[in-house]
């Protein structure tokens, strides 16, 4: 496990790669949280979270649909792949002046018969299920969420 110097130095160095999870329900309205963390922070967003160094895209798939989700055993396989994103942040988790965030996103699309809570509050402050039109009337999504629906 990183240190939180040590994860700094990564981010100011290198990419971070990721998988982002495009969920949908029944009625095709898109689930996005409000962020409490740095990068991002404020805005909504779909669920994802990076993929740990020697982890395998199917068990990162997995930890972070359980994480983001509150849904154990989620396969990949489940998902279907939308392509690979770039998302740029000027800040940083650390709020370290002078350190932007870049990540290498694999966008995965799921949809889920529920929309009973799910997430987990220490990334999320609430959840909102929207159309993808109204995703996109919103100035308080973020525009690398604004690009899945674009």
């Amino acid at each position: 496990m990183l240190t939180q110097i040590d994860f700094l130095d990564v981010v100011r160095l290198t990419p971070l790669v990721a998988i982002d999870l495009i969920v949908s329900d029944a009625d095709g309205r898109i689930l996005i949280g409000h962020r409490r963390n740095r990068p991002a922070r404020g805005t909504w967003f779909v669920p994802g979270g990076r993929i740990h160094k020697d982890e395998t895209l199917d068990a990162a798939f997995a930890r972070i649909a359980d994480a983001e989700l509150g849904i154990a055993n989620l396969t990949r396989s489940a998902a279907r792949f939308e392509g690979v994103f770039e998302h740029h942040y000027s800040d940083n988790f650390a709020a370290e002046p002078d350190v932007s965030t870049h990540y290498i996103v694999l966008a995965y699309a799921l949809s889920l018969a529920s929309t009973a809570p799910i997430g987990r509050p220490d990334q999320h402050s609430e959840y909102l299920w929207l159309a993808p039109a109204e995703l996109l009337a919103r100035a308080d999504v973020h525009e690398n969420t604004k690009a899945y629906f674009r």
